[in-house]
């Protein structure tokens, strides 16, 4: 078996699974999202905004958001791992790969559960 720095213990079973369960997730969401559009009858910031307002809404979009944050993680680590050799490099990507997903949650659960 191949040890990578990188790999934080996970293997490809749990690798698959993650990224099976977060894409559930996020066909959900967008289900979710479509059946209130659909079913709305004039969408408007204040009918918006009371959609988001929702504790359900909220905690389903945050759950959405962790989802992308695995879903996308694990499909850049393997694309970086696959076609970047240089360690060093790929460390480096991997890290601005990680922080940039990190904003994105942490500022999309600010936008969520904010004022």
């Amino acid at each position: 078996m191949v040890s990578n720095a990188s790999a934080l213990g996970r293997n490809g079973v749990h690798d698959w699974l993650l990224i099976r369960a977060s894409a559930i997730v996020i066909v959900l969401y967008v289900l979710y999202i479509l059946g209130f559009v659909i079913t709305a009858d004039a969408i408007s910031y204040p009918v918006w905004r009371g959609f988001f307002a929702q504790p359900l809404t909220k905690v389903f979009t945050l759950l959405t958001l962790l989802s992308i944050l695995v879903h996308a993680w694990i499909g850049l680590w393997q694309v970086l791992t696959d076609y970047i050799k240089p360690l060093g490099l790929r460390l480096v990507l991997q890290l601005a790969i990680v922080v940039t997903l990190l904003v994105y949650v942490i500022y999309g659960t600010i936008v969520v559960w904010g004022a």
